[in-house]
């Protein structure tokens, strides 16, 4: 488990990072 937090942090901030980027778009079109 040694790095785990640091994982989940990764990861988190991707899946953050990707709704952003849908919600940015989903702005742009309308």
């Amino acid at each position: 488990m040694s790095g785990g937090n640091y994982g989940g942090g990764f990861a988190l901030i991707v899946v953050l990072f990707i709704i952003l980027i849908i919600a940015g778009a989903g702005a742009l079109r309308y």
